[in-house]
This record gives C-alpha cells, sequence and structure tokens, in this order.
C-alpha cells in the first residue's frame, strides 16, 4: 500500500486537466492513473480541427489539444501509471490498480474519476439481421482510420447523427468512400450545429430523420440494409421500408460515461445523465470522490470537459486540505423543456458564483431559461435557439444563490 495526496483515474482530458488544477492549488503529490499506452484518451484519434477555440484561444487538433495538457502535466512532474488499469475504488478512497508489474494499491486522500465514456454498442440496440463483417461503432472506425491506417469500408450507411458519426461521414468521404447517408431515429440531429454543416451538407450527404436501420443484409460481409421511418412511438413503419446496398455500417448511436467503478464503490447515479450525483465543486455524495468530463456528463466540446476538470481538481486539492464546502445545500431539478441539470446540488453559502450546465428536451427557437428558488428569481438567459444536442450554461451569481432556501429550478418557456 503506497499513499498519494490525489489520485486522478484516468489520463484524457479530463484527467490531465484535473491533476494540472490540482497540483496549481497547491497539492503536489497528484498522481494519474491510465490503462493506455499514452496520455490523451479519445483526443489521440480526434485528428480533426475544432478543438481549444474557447479554452486556449486558438483553433487545435485533438493530439494537438492533448499535447499542450501533457506538456503542462510533464511540466509539473506529476507521476503518470501507464498501461494502468484501475479495478476497483472503495468509499475510504483506496484504489487497486494493476499493470504488467502487479497489482498497485493505493490510499489517496481524494479520487478524481475521470475515465470518459463508451460508445453503445450494435448488440444495445436490437437491431435485426445477420451478424457479417462491416458494422462498426463510429469510432472503432475512426481509430482503425485515424491511428491504424486500415480503411474500414467503401459505402457505407451511418446510424446516428450523433458528432462522432457526423465527423466519420466526412472522413470517410476524403478517404474516397461513398457514404449512401446518415440515419437519424429521433426527429432532431444530436450533433453540433456546425458539424451538420460542415460534414454533411457540405458534401451533400443526405441526412434522414425519423429513421432508422431496420434489417443488416449480408453473410461474410455486409451487402446492404434495410431503412424505414419510424413513428411517434419509434416503431418501424412497414411501408417505408427500403433497400440500400453497401458493405459497411457505422453506429454512432450515444454515449454511455465508465460508470462501473463509481457504482462499485457505492456512489448514486443520475438515471439521467448516467453520471454520478455531484455538488458545485463535482465531489460525489462519499466525501473526497470527485468525477467530471464525459464520466460525469457527455460534453459536446472538450474544452468545457477541461473547465469542469479544473473544477473537480480544485475541488480534490480543497478537501487534502481540509477546506471544503460546508453550511446549506439545495438541489437542482429539471423543470419545463430541460432534460436534466448539473450540478445536482449545491452549496448556498460557497461565497462564488455557480455555473449550472443544462440540455433541452427537444429543438426550440428563441427561448428563456429561468432560474428559480420558489418564487425567488436567480438568473435569466435568452438563446436564439436550443438544441439537445448542444450543451447550456447558466451562471448563478453568488449573492442570488446565497438568498436560495428552496430547490432550485430551470425552466425555459419559448419566446
Amino acid at each position: 500500500m503506497i499513499t498519494h495526496d490525489i489520485v486522478v483515474v484516468g489520463g484524457g482530458p479530463a484527467g490531465m486537466a484535473a491533476a494540472v488544477a490540482a497540483y496549481d492549488a497547491g497539492v503536489t503529490d497528484v498522481v494519474i492513473l491510465d490503462r493506455e499506452d499514452s496520455v490523451g484518451g479519445i483526443l489521440r484519434q480526434c485528428i480533426h480541427n475544432g478543438f481549444g477555440l474557447h479554452k486556449l484561444g486558438r483553433e487545435l487538433t485533438g493530439p494537438e489539444y492533448a499535447d499542450v495538457y501533457r506538456a503542462e502535466v510533464e511540466k509539473r512532474g506529476i507521476k503518470v501509471y501507464l498501461e494502468t488499469t484501475v479495478t476497483a475504488v472503495t468509499p475510504d478512497r483506496v484504489v487497486t490498480a494493476r499493470n504488467r508489474e502487479g497489482i498497485l494499491k493505493i490510499k489517496a486522500g481524494a479520487v478524481v474519476l475521470a475515465m470518459g465514456c463508451r460508445e453503445r454498442s450494435r448488440g444495445a440496440l436490437n437491431i435485426s439481421g445477420t451478424r457479417p463483417a462491416g458494422v462498426y461503432s463510429a469510432g472503432t472506425a475512426q481509430k482503425l482510420i485515424n491511428c491504424e491506417g486500415y480503411m474500414v469500408g467503401r459505402r457505407v450507411v451511418i446510424l446516428g447523427s450523433g458528432d462522432i458519426g457526423l465527423i466519420m461521414a466526412r472522413r470517410m468521404s476524403f478517404e474516397g468512400a461513398k457514404v449512401e447517408a446518415v440515419l437519424e431515429i429521433m426527429p432532431y440531429s444530436g450533433g453540433l450545429t456546425r458539424n451538420i454543416v460542415q460534414c454533411l451538407e457540405d458534401y451533400d450527404i443526405p441526412l434522414y430523420l425519423s429513421t432508422t436501420v431496420a434489417e443488416i443484409h449480408g453473410r461474410e460481409r455486409v451487402t446492404g440494409v434495410t431503412i424505414a421511418e419510424v413513428d411517434e412511438r419509434r416503431q418501424v413503419k412497414e411501408e417505408t421500408k427500403r433497400y440500400i446496398p453497401c458493405d459497411t455500417v457505422l453506429l454512432s448511436c450515444g454515449l454511455i460515461p465508465e460508470n462501473e467503478l463509481t457504482r462499485a464503490a457505492g456512489i448514486p447515479i443520475d438515471p439521467v445523465t448516467s453520471g454520478a450525483l455531484v455538488d458545485e465543486n463535482r465531489e460525489t455524495a462519499v466525501p473526497g470522490i470527485f468525477a467530471c468530463g464525459n464520466v460525469l456528463q457527455v460534453h459536446d466540446l472538450v474544452d468545457y470537459v477541461s473547465d469542469e476538470a479544473e473544477i473537480a481538481g480544485l475541488g480534490a486539492a480543497d478537501f487534502v486540505k481540509g477546506v471544503g464546502p460546508a453550511g446549506n445545500t439545495v438541489e437542482t431539478k429539471a423543470g419545463h423543456g430541460v432534460r436534466y441539470v448539473l450540478p445536482q446540488r449545491v452549496h448556498t453559502d460557497k461565497g462564488a458564483d455557480v455555473a449550472l450546465f443544462m440540455r433541452v428536451t427537444e429543438p426550440f427557437g428563441r427561448v428563456r431559461f429561468t432560474v428559480k428558488s420558489g418564487d425567488a428569481v436567480l438568473a435569466t438567459a435568452v438563446r436564439l435557439k436550443a438544441a439537445p444536442g448542444e450543451m447550456e450554461k447558466i451562471v448563478v451569481k453568488n449573492e442570488k444563490l446565497a438568498a436560495a432556501t428552496a430547490p432550485i429550478t430551470v425552466s425555459l418557456e419559448v419566446l
């Protein structure tokens, strides 16, 4: 058994940002555990640009953005255990991990969970048909092409219009493949507007809404798919079925936070975000264990992942120094038109402004968000449009927060 002040589980953008923030807050005994052979997480395979505009003020590719934080980790001398898989985190903050040298047990002053998320597989989607080669998750195809140099197919149908699926539609087009269609079972896209424009419209790739893959065909290799429109209950309309020949199917049907360690530690999970229930410092219901990044909630932009990780890193440092939050807490709740609000609880006497993050239930035009505690209005914000694929952020000022006694509810009205 060895001891460290702060153990960060995961060496992706969230883990590195949390470690750097904790170190800069005065807690220098910080270590990162990561199961890969180098830090960077998902960014290593995201070779497209668009990263860092908000956080760093310049446009970078994914590997370049990861390298900025890798350099910051190295500059501070933060120890990184690579090819080390964490197998358990206990409520009293004992972290168990395995690597080639054996089993590692660490007693931590605080733990930051930054494991990221995984893609929803074909098995979870219940798509009928045979099981031929040529069916990939979009992220797997991205890694094979960008990191390993393998081309996954020549005629492609993509199910799901999440950001990874949209980006892979463009990437496959770059490599000479023909993207026959992008299908989305919902009546709206789940990706950022800029990705719909830059990845589909600019390359004349058709997007079919309220449409899904009804069946996959092929014996050794995919030969085609049957697609069909769906009704308001997402049931296939038999009369709309049609066949599209293809040799590859990419699935971009949502991301699932990797919270197996979180559940095993007895930490309550939000059924909507599939991440831990946290306060404004990203501390979970188990004292001294924090969560940030995509393991907490699926983000649109890595810039916001870094911002959230810094909050968790500072919270972990404060916990180790014994200056964590105390006093009254109130819950946050999602009102009309809002799917969830994070953090799920807030200390009203924090002495600082608190940012609330949320997603809407469906696409809206011009809307006004209202943050209320009982009858007291804490904050309002007007947006020209709101969509489920784009996270919203509203800041509640400290002086307003101090007056909150009832649960804080965020709702919207269409203007």
